[in-house]
């Protein structure tokens, strides 16, 4: 209704029209949800729903609506912000916070100037596109010049990228109790040594080619990788970029290979230990980490892949009627690092891993009994293979 009527969040009204829905939801549940995040991945909201036309509203108005999409997800997020500072702290003592989703970018050549400034430009367009207005009161100097200098060259006389009142920049800087981070991969990240022949994009502004190293275990969906140093970096970027602010990460798992039933997850347990042991060297290094969710509990609606990408730790039958689940290898392995609070040691690690393992068999037999397997050729089996490589 209020895309139809209004045109969604290409309309200032949505910031109002959020503003009474944040409140709504503060009335009913503030007594019980101490932890509020606004929106999650605004991001991939706008880019997908105003960029490429992805996901709904499937809008394709390049260059232009996905910013002016965020300047009002910021606007709104802001006065979510001051209304439950205002009208509901005090009573409810909880906390309101945004949760952003970024990829690391790691220069190509540090031996190059441009390739160190096209990483932190990446960085800069991918999370500092939300965080810099709400931690500092503005968007980043780089996106303002480079979209700035792209719109002057496109015969436009004001920037495709909105602009904050100096009121406005006031009242979104500082609108943040913690800052949420999701995280699943990285990118090498070189300088772009040509123009672009395309028109207007978020992606043209960047001026940045993305790269890939092929050694990289490569995961079930498209363009994810495991690369676990990456994610310490991110935190410890975010942590001093941003003044020390506390950090729950919100997002973080491994969708899994293959579109058939897996619950030997071995990848995923791989990609646990080492992203895990990753955000505990940065929590070392001094970041305020004080939470940590996987990505996910169960198997679920994926975006645009829907059901088609698994990150589940539990197996959900979607093709039967009462959807019944089943744990996967991962369930057990991250239950002891719960216990654990972390890893003890290299050698109670591994008996977690080949016990979490050695679950699948009786797991895969229940499941075997009520489903065909989704139709595929490959069928679960035990990988008893050597132990995680590398330190903990």
């Amino acid at each position: 209704m209020l895309q139809v009527t209004y045109g969604g969040w290409q309309n200032a009204s949505m910031i109002e029209y959020f503003g009474n829905y944040s409140d709504l939801c503060f009335e009913a549940f503030g007594d019980r949800v101490k932890h509020w995040i606004t929106f999650s991945d605004p991001r991939a909201m706008v880019e997908k729903g105003y960029e490429t036309g992805h996901h709904a509203p499937g809008l394709r108005l390049h260059g232009t609506g996905l910013y002016k999409a965020a300047h009002h997800v910021i606007k709104a997020h802001a006065q979510a912000w001051h209304s439950y500072n205002k009208k509901w702290r005090r009573k409810q003592q909880g906390l309101v916070g945004i949760s952003l989703n970024c990829d690391w970018g790691e220069p190509m050549d540090f031996s190059d100037p441009k390739d160190i400034e096209a990483a932190e430009r990446y960085l800069q367009f991918c999370l500092g596109w939300f965080a810099n207005p709400i931690y500092a009161g503005d968007y980043p100097q780089v996106m303002k010049d480079h979209i700035g200098e792209k719109s002057a060259e496109q015969g436009l006389r004001v920037s495709r990228l909105p602009e904050f009142s100096l009121q406005e920049k006031s009242y979104v800087k500082g609108t943040s109790d913690f800052l949420g981070l999701g995280h699943f991969t990285t990118r090498y990240i070189a300088e772009r040594k040509y123009l672009s022949q395309q028109g207007p994009s978020y992606h043209n502004d960047q001026d940045l080619i993305q790269l890939v190293d092929p050694n990289w275990p490569e995961l079930g969906s498209q363009g994810l990788y495991s690369v676990p140093w990456g994610f310490r970096r991110l935190l410890n970027f975010a942590q001093t970029q941003y003044g020390d602010p506390p950090i729950y990460v919100t997002e973080n798992g491994a969708s899994q290979k293959l579109h058939c039933t897996q619950l030997c997850d071995e990848w995923r347990i791989r990609y646990l230990k080492g992203y895990i042991n990753e955000m505990l060297k940065a929590i070392k290094d001094g970041a305020n980490i004080k939470g940590y969710t996987s990505w996910s509990l169960l198997d679920q609606f994926e975006w645009e892949k829907g059901y088609a990408d698994r990150y589940g730790f539990y197996y959900v039958e979607f093709n039967v009627r009462n959807k019944p689940r089943y744990p996967k290898a991962s369930v057990q392995y991250y239950k002891e690092i719960i216990k654990a609070n972390g890893f003890p040691n290299p050698r109670e690690v591994e008996t977690w891993h080949l016990k979490a393992l050695e679950t699948c068999s009786t797991n895969n037999q229940m499941l075997a009994t009520v489903t065909y397997l989704e139709g595929c050729k490959c069928f679960p089996r035990i990988f008893l293979s050597q132990p995680p490589q590398g330190k903990l």
